[in-house]
């Protein structure tokens, strides 16, 4: 299941039945899980701990210094969870002493060609960037969303459960989740499409797209809204997660 030319360390953690291509650079602080797969020119650095039955496809770079100026060799990590897909020429890096000192990801997620994460950004599950999309240091993205291709987060962004952007769009300021975005960066409704494939009754959907109206569409500041979204979620707690991301974005959400 290891291919002759590839270099481990001595010190590196190997799982049962991973499977390691040809050409793969393995680093000594690493730690790889039960089933995953490196196809060949995988190169894998620094503390990484990898979880079960990831898949990481031809010349993905994984657990690299970071590209912040501040980073100073310190030991940071890269944790990631189960069972992702990571597709030709990702970059994943490290995170840095000024944050966490941790680069997260979670279980389930789908990351295609060229797909960079930066420092010290956190990734829940079953989310998907598609080809090119770029996170960039400290950048928060949550559970089954998705970005289209070419897209990219400024630093500090936090990006909500399952909210859904559009190919080619840059994120300035925070996506609340279920929110719709736009080439243009503006909200154009919530992922309707999303959440009935994800088993959300039409009862929530119809209750998520009122607390969208007092996001977005009612005149409120965005104090008020968080006091209406507050009420509402006493009979949907969906509409609760609304109000908490809004009440905690620190860079404004996007308008």
């Amino acid at each position: 299941m290891i291919h002759s030319t590839a270099v481990i360390h001595p010190s590196a953690k190997i799982g049962n039945d991973v499977a390691i291509g040809p050409y793969c650079v393995i680093d000594a602080d690493v730690a790889i899980g039960d089933g995953t797969v490196l196809e060949s020119h995988v190169v894998v650095k620094g503390t990484t701990t990898i979880g079960k039955n990831n898949h990481f496809y031809q010349f993905s770079s994984v657990g690299e210094d970071c590209q912040d100026k501040k980073y100073a060799g310190e030991k940071t990590q890269l944790i990631i969870g189960d069972n992702n897909i990571i597709r030709e020429g990702c970059t994943l890096h490290r995170g840095t002493a000024q944050d966490q000192g941790v680069t997260r990801i979670g279980s389930n997620n789908l990351f295609m060609t060229y797909v960079h994460v930066a420092h010290d950004c956190v990734i829940g599950d079953n989310s998907i960037l598609a080809s090119h999309a770029t996170l960039a240091g400290h950048v928060q993205v949550g559970s089954w969303v998705i970005m289209g291709g070419l897209t990219a987060a400024h630093q500090f962004c936090h990006i909500g459960d399952h909210s859904f952007i559009a190919g080619g769009t840059m994120v300035l300021r925070d996506v609340p989740p279920y929110v719709m975005l736009s080439e243009e960066s503006s909200p154009k409704g919530i992922n309707s499409e999303g959440l009935r494939r994800r088993g959300f009754s039409s009862e929530s959907i119809l209750q998520i797209k009122r607390g969208y109206k007092v996001l977005y569409r009612n005149g409120n500041r965005a104090d008020e809204a968080v006091k209406i979204l507050n009420e509402m979620a006493q009979d949907t707690p969906e509409v609760k997660v609304m109000a908490d991301f809004v009440s905690n974005s620190s860079r404004g959400i996007v308008r």
